[in-house]
């Protein structure tokens, strides 16, 4: 037994070894599409920049690497083309908005761009609702998580994206700042006064976000109809009980329903599939390589995720690929150290040195730095081991996942 014991510890050591070895820098923190983009289009940036010393920033030290950063070079289903959120916290509209409107092409072979910002409108409404029945005790916040669209859909429906675009005459890029600290201000006085009128307060949350968005349509013309947002969004084929929530995390029992306890998920949401990391990333491979898309949320602060090459990878000097499992996620969502940072649409993969690599459409402003004119503009290059390690939920189309459905309890 004992001579079985060294051997299998022999076996380890040479695993780990196997990997190369990764090595960091620290490099000057530079602007980026936010603020040479962005933050100039709302005219902000010229008179909010001041002289600083530069910032270091302790990233992944890619010289050299053998990346695939090359999207033409990916098995990708069907996407609309990338767009940017502005200067707002909405990338969990935008993300699984353009994972539907994937969908709608997956279902009826239509293309058609729906409004993130319809969306968007309600989900604030919803907040209202829920700051007055709960007497204020929630997150107050622009983050929200993946399934919140489906619970909007359901009860509000779509709109195409050019019957509410969601900014006024004039505006270049979305722009929810002061718009964001008028809500946030006014519930602060409700909540203070104690002053509970439903109906008072989910009229001035909506007149505010009529000021700063516009008037939300109550039908639409399609196809030289007028029509009611749930009748369109019948018409696309989307049915959003369809979808299914699923994450990995051992704090609650595997194969039950339950809740993503972090502060965007207002909601208290436990309409999440807990299962264990192996199935969850096997979902994962195994849905997009039959062409479903997949709406995907996690952790993007990490040495790895680089916003310059645009690629995200588990550095050695982390943690060693073989070490990555259900323990090391779990202890990094414990201490912090994942966080539920920010929503993408993963929209292709490509094998590469005996690994999946996953084509991640974004709407943040990070993978904008190459430039509107490069081929990578808008997108990030993730190595499974990435999204072992720190990407925490997905949604997708229950006919991706029927077989891990039927051991759910």
């Amino acid at each position: 037994m004992r001579k079985v014991i060294v051997v299998i510890g022999l076996f380890c050591s040479i695993g780990v070894l196997a990997q190369k070895k990764d090595k960091a820098v620290f490099q000057e923190k530079k602007a980026g599409y936010y603020q040479t983009d962005i933050l100039t289009g709302i005219e902000k940036y010229e008179s909010e920049k001041v002289e600083e010393k530069a910032d270091l920033l302790f990233k992944l030290d890619v010289s050299g690497k053998d990346y695939p950063t090359n999207p033409k070079e990916y098995t990708t289903i069907w996407k609309n083309d990338v767009l940017s959120q502005g200067n707002t916290g909405t990338c969990w509209c935008f993300s699984t908005t353009s994972f539907y409107e994937a969908e709608v092409k997956r279902i009826t072979g239509k293309e058609v761009k729906l409004s993130e910002l319809y969306t968007v409108y309600w989900e604030y409404v919803n907040r209202a609702v829920y700051f007055v029945e709960n007497r204020g005790v929630m997150t107050l916040g622009e983050g929200s998580e993946t399934n919140a669209v489906a619970k909007v859909m359901e009860l509000y429906g779509v709109v195409p994206a050019d019957a509410y675009t969601g900014m006024l005459d004039g505006q270049e890029f979305h722009n929810h700042e002061v718009m964001f600290e008028e809500i946030n201000t006014y519930l602060a006085g409700v909540k203070e006064r104690s002053d509970w009128n439903k109906v008072t307060v989910v009229a001035t949350v909506q007149s505010i976000l009529t000021h700063y968005m516009g008037e939300i349509p109550s039908r639409v013309k399609v196809e030289g109809k007028e029509i009611a947002p749930i009748q369109y969004m019948g018409m696309l084929g989307i049915v959003p009980g369809d979808y299914m929530n699923f994450m990995s995390l051992m704090e609650s029992p595997y194969w039950k329903k339950t809740e993503y306890d972090v502060p965007d998920n207002w909601w208290n949401s436990n309409d999440y599939n807990n299962v264990p990391l192996d199935s969850f990333m096997d979902l994962i491979k195994k849905a997009v390589k039959n062409g479903y898309g997949i709406s995907i949320g996690g952790d993007v602060s990490e040495s790895g995720f680089d916003k310059e090459s645009q690629v995200a990878v588990i550095p050695s000097y982390d943690v060693p690929s073989e070490y990555i499992d259900e323990n090391a996620r779990q202890m990094r969502f414990e201490n912090g150290s994942t966080t539920d940072d920010h929503a993408m649409h993963l929209v292709g993969y490509k094998e590469h040195d005996g690994a999946i690599w996953f084509l991640i459409k974004d709407s943040g402003s990070g993978s904008r730095n190459c430039g509107v004119d490069c081929d990578k503009f808008g997108y990030y290059f993730m190595h499974e081991d990435y999204v072992k390690l720190k990407m925490m939920t997905i949604t997708l189309h229950k006919d991706a996942a029927k077989e891990l459905l039927k051991k759910i309890k």
